[in-house]
């Protein structure tokens, strides 16, 4: 399941907590109109009509809630540029919002508003007038059965509370194991940037000159340690390139694929990138369009195709001809920070490369990477004010990339999930706090009759804690049934990790008590006189 399909499902858990909790407030705010609706219908009003004007009711909520809504949508959609990586294509930082998008989500918030509205305008219009007058008369609590329905509501928005809870405790995790995963290549200190040649209209002679002559420049930098370049970057967006290849002495099972992912790269690349090579040469000036063509795989490229056997000197046909392999290089993260180990090879880049294709410049540093991004600029001017430079970056930040779903839904899951809490806390607190006020009467005789603080707190406590731990205990089981249908894009973790469980338990525990505790500590405090004046 992708990051975006998670944060999908998770928006609708919020919003079915969000829909339990209006029908909720419905329901208590419909129970306390109980007498009014009572004496409309036996003087003759019609059922239909007390119905339409409570859905009118809603309807106008879920207006003024969901207009509400879309003014703060264009103001939060700026705070989501900075889960952003570096890069150069457009992001929906340079997109305004979309009115279709604007339109379905104001029409999903009224309908969804007016079904939770439903429930309780059929309830108030199906009652037995001549009860309800009784009960109303008696100040009574709304009924048994409507008491258990808001109930049943609160643990539904707990159970979902879980949840999401749940989910975004496991992306965190899983986010803050994958910063720790080694690359493979060491991107510190090193600044990178796009240069696209085809814009000054060379040819691959005049490219390859253009190169030389930047490399120069940029080696007689203040505090530069090494330069080089090549046609991708790892762990970046564009997922890299591949070849056809067919080679010597191997022979492909009929399903085999052999299009395999691949690099152009000048000399100094491996020693640049801290990329280690474990047998042969590295690419060297001599290695050009005139000479002999060469390639570098790695030790898996070297495993898979050429096994119990010296690789060094094996060949392989790409591109319509024959590259010698003259080293073999340890492998590194390419494309994902959770692929296993895959057969990869590079070429220099002067045997292969095309202007159109673009170059990306590498440049290590004795400090901050960013003061080379100026010298590159500076560079690329002098050397040619014709080639566009852009996408001038660390190359630390560049690999975020490779992170960016797991900081999305790290982030945003952890959002909703506070957002799903505080409105369970907020549902079984109202509920709660309605319960209460309806059986003031009832508390205040029993503390006139000798009932301690303690036993009116734990009373009402232990309703509230009943309802949370049973959201809670179905809340556990649907998160670990639907974690596992994440697993796939969690990173070193288990999708039944117990320590996440155990602590989203204690803390949801901990919200839902204290949401209890408050309206039963001013049950404590009821005057028996004024409810025995009242009675």
């Amino acid at each position: 399941m992708a990051p975006l399909g998670i944060l999908m499902g998770v928006c609708g858990l919020v919003l079915l907590i969000a829909c339990a909790n209006v029908t909720n407030l419905l329901l208590a705010r419909a129970t306390a109109r109980t007498k009014e609706f009572s004496v409309r219908l036996a003087l003759g009003a019609p059922r239909s009509r007390v119905a339409r004007q409570l859905l009118v009711e809603t309807l106008l909520l879920a207006l003024a809630g969901s207009l509400l809504g879309l003014a703060l949508a264009d103001q939060m959609r700026a705070s989501l540029v900075w889960l952003l990586p570096a890069t150069s294509m457009p992001t929906l930082s340079d997109q305004g919002l979309d009115w279709r998008v604007l339109l379905f989500t104001e029409a999903l918030a009224v309908a969804v508003t007016l079904v939770a509205g439903l429930f309780p305008a059929l309830q108030a219009t199906r009652m037995n007038v001549g009860e309800a007058l009784k009960e109303g008369g008696r100040g009574g609590g709304g009924g048994a059965r409507s008491h258990r329905l808001r109930g049943a509501l609160v643990v539904a928005e707990v159970a979902l509370a879980v949840v999401a809870l749940v989910g975004a405790g496991l992306f965190l995790k899983s986010f803050a194991l994958a910063k720790t995963i080694n690359p493979g290549f060491d991107a510190r200190n090193v600044a990178i940037a796009q240069l696209q040649l085809s814009t000054a209209g060379y040819n691959a002679t005049q490219a390859t000159a253009f190169c030389r002559r930047l490399r120069q420049e940029l080696e007689a930098s203040p505090g530069v340690q090494a330069v080089s370049y090549a046609d991708s970057v790892p762990l970046s967006f564009t997922g890299g390139a591949w070849e056809d290849l067919q080679i010597q002495g191997y022979v492909p099972a009929p399903s085999e694929n052999m299009k395999i992912y691949r690099d152009m790269v000048a000399p100094g690349y491996f020693a640049l990138m801290r990329i280690r090579l474990v047998e042969g040469r590295d690419f060297t000036e001599h290695d050009d369009e005139k000479s002999l063509p060469v390639m570098i795989v790695n030790r898996e490229f070297a495993r898979r195709f050429l096994p119990n056997r010296n690789p060094i000197g094996g060949k392989v046909n790409g591109w319509g001809k024959w590259f010698t392999i003259v080293g073999v290089a340890k492998e590194i993260k390419y494309r994902t920070l959770t692929e296993a180990p895959q057969p990869y090879f590079y070429i220099p880049i002067r045997q292969i490369y095309r202007p159109e294709m673009g170059v990306t410049f590498y440049v290590r540093t004795a400090g901050a990477p960013e003061a080379a991004i100026a010298a590159m600029r500076q560079a690329s001017r002098a050397t040619d004010p014709d080639v566009a430079m852009f996408a001038g970056m660390p190359l630390t930040e560049s690999i975020g990339a490779a992170l960016f779903g797991q900081k999305v839904a790290a982030s945003l899951l952890s959002v909703l999930g506070g957002i799903a809490l505080l409105l369970a806390a907020i549902g079984l607190y109202s509920v709660m706090a309605y319960s209460i006020a309806q059986r003031t009467n009832e508390i205040g005789i029993r503390i006139a009759l000798g009932a301690r603080s303690f036993d009116v707190i734990w009373m009402a406590l232990r309703r509230g804690m009943a309802y949370a731990l049973g959201g809670l205990a179905i809340g556990l089981i649907g998160a670990a049934a639907l974690a596992r249908l994440a697993s796939a894009t969690l990173i070193s973790v288990s999708p039944a990790d117990p320590a996440i469980y155990a602590g989203v338990a204690v803390f949801l525990a901990a919200v839902a008590g204290l949401a209890s505790w408050l309206p039963a500590r001013r049950a404590a405090k009821v005057d028996p006189i004024m409810c025995l004046r009242v009675q």
